[in-house]
């Protein structure tokens, strides 16, 4: 069977799977692969669960009879089929990437672009191999544009989902210390995510500049550009808050419900697609403001006269460090519960104990690390408390209240922090 023919399948079917226990009636299953499973296993009972046809890598259990096709690699078909569902598409398609703030900025670019088009955008975190494809192949004739966030934790993982989303405008929000044992460090997280301008550069497709960083100015050369910054194409200023980022554009002031100075280019960054695809300021106004942070990044939660600042979903030390340079200068007394970070290699020693150093040297009221990498780190003030886990963490929590005015907790989504919550004030 070709990627054509299966295409034909794909049409008539009502979207993709690769769980069979989330099959429903029409789907088009395909068998996927992992350390502790293969999908070839229950191609059958896809297709008894429903199932329109199946996608399968095992010849021994393929059947055309019953609807069961093989592929040489299941993986590469769904990824095959969706680079072909791709070139059937002619909206815009916005791609990003970067250390930091993928999410944040593939969501505040949808609450705009939502007020005026109808927009696809990955859901999740939907954003690697296998996520990037069945984004695309979720994209159907109703869509005006789309918005494909892409992870990656090692070179050449950009140049793939690029290939495969083949962005008609591409940004990369930063370079930061993020999966630095994939990617073999700093240069190499550098060279990884540039992988989407040199797809930019190579179709003649249009990337979005932050003028403000260097770096991202010099990688971008020879690219057509959306510009933003103090020398972009739309400029912005920052406005003192508290605790909540404020921007201006021109005379209007736009309130966000995000917390962190960080978040400032974020903001940018969706006003500046809002203005480039022709959207009125005050809608995009709208579209900022109405956009409130559901996924633990950055999230501002008020409880019981207490500030918690949850930024649970991820950690590396370029966000680790700018989460709690921002959370420092929160009005009040504040605590920090912060989670080992994880993918950092031969530089986690090195990297943890840099972030416990700035945590004391912020003069925060009380320090907590939770995890074995912060444990081992070398602390010098007796405000500082360790945890092994936070399973730990939490059973301190039951019989002791933290006596502070503001919380901040942020650690690696493996730390589970968010399970701390409820015992909080």
């Amino acid at each position: 069977m070709t990627i054509i023919e299966l295409y034909s399948i794909f049409l008539q079917s009502s979207g993709i799977a690769t769980d069979t226990r989330k099959i429903e009636k029409g789907n088009l299953f395909f068998a996927l692969k992992g350390n502790n499973f293969d999908g070839n296993r229950f191609a059958e009972q896809a297709i008894k669960n429903g199932a329109l046809a199946a996608v399968v890598d095992d010849i021994d259990v393929s059947n055309p009879e019953k609807g069961i096709f093989y592929f040489e690699n299941s993986l590469v078909a769904l990824q095959n089929l969706a680079r072909y569902h791709r070139n059937q598409i002619n909206i815009p398609v916005i791609g990003l990437t970067g250390s930091n703030g993928k999410t944040t900025s593939k969501e505040l670019i949808a609450s705009v672009l939502n007020e005026k088009f109808k927009v696809l955008y990955t859901q999740g975190n939907l954003n690697n191999h296998i996520g990037v494809p069945l984004t695309i192949l979720s994209i159907n004739p109703e869509h005006e544009i789309a918005i494909i966030e892409m992870g990656a934790n090692h070179r050449k993982e950009i140049e793939l989902l690029s290939g495969i989303s083949q962005p008609t405008i591409g940004y990369i929000t930063n370079f930061g210390k993020a999966h630095l044992e994939g990617f073999g460090g700093k240069e190499g997280v550098i060279k990884g995510k540039s992988e989407l301008y040199a797809f930019l550069r190579e179709y003649k497709k249009t990337a979005l500049i932050n003028t403000d960083d260097p770096l991202q100015v010099s990688l971008s050369q020879g690219i057509e550009k959306i510009t933003f910054g103090s020398h972009g194409s739309y400029t912005f200023s920052l406005l003192e808050n508290n605790q909540r980022v404020s921007i201006q554009y021109k005379d209007l002031v736009i309130n966000s419900q995000l917390t962190g100075q960080y978040n400032f280019t974020n903001i940018c960054a969706a006003f500046s697609l809002g203005l480039y695809f022709g959207i009125d300021i005050n809608t995009i106004k709208k579209g900022i403001e109405n956009y409130s942070p559901q996924n633990q990044r950055s999230q501002v939660v008020e409880k019981e006269n207490v500030v918690l600042v949850l930024d649970t979903y991820n950690a590396n030390p370029s966000s680790m460090e700018v989460s709690l340079e921002n959370f420092s200068h929160f009005k009040g007394t504040k605590s920090i519960i912060i989670g080992d970070m994880y993918e950092l290699g031969s530089e986690s020693v090195l990297e943890h104990q840099k972030i416990v150093n700035l945590a004391e040297k912020l003069n925060f009221d009380l320090i907590y690390l939770v995890g074995e990498n912060f444990y081992s780190t070398k602390t010098t003030t007796t405000k500082v408390q360790k945890f092994h886990t936070t399973k730990d963490m939490r059973e301190y929590l039951k019989n002791h209240t933290l006596p502070t005015q503001n919380i901040l907790l942020k650690g690696s989504r493996a730390m589970a922090l968010e399970k701390l919550i409820d015992f909080l004030p």
